[in-house]
């Protein structure tokens, strides 16, 4: 039997999760609240769990890739949220692959973002 799939959501964890929230929220995500350990954050039909749990080797492994309709305009509005004011945020600029182009966040806690956008044939 085949079952319509609608959401994936992730669950990440957090270092700090006050830091994370606030973070989250700057990126552009919008937060709802489900336990005081435990935020769905959302951009359009996007979300991902954010939990009060930090364990270094799950976060330093955790990757996400986010599909954007323009990497350009994705990274000029990325540019523009000063995120870096959170310690431990980086951003990297674009890179062209030979798949399509991305550009890179690293959380506060080293959570490690994805934001791309795919060549079409």
């Amino acid at each position: 039997m085949k079952q319509e799939i609608k959401s994936i959501r992730p669950f990440i964890g957090s270092e700090n999760f006050e830091i994370s929230r606030s973070f989250y929220r700057d990126l552009g995500f919008e937060e709802i609240i489900l336990e005081p350990k435990l935020s769905l954050f959302t951009w359009d039909d996007i979300g991902f769990y954010l939990q009060d749990a930090y364990v270094k080797d799950w976060i330093d492994n955790t990757m996400l890739f986010i599909e954007v309709g323009n990497v350009e305009k994705f990274w000029e509005n990325l540019q523009q949220l000063n995120l870096e004011k959170y310690e431990g945020v980086r951003l990297t600029p674009i890179r062209t692959m030979t798949w399509g182009k991305e550009c890179f966040v690293h959380d506060p806690c080293g959570v490690l973002w994805h934001f791309g956008e795919f060549f079409t044939q």
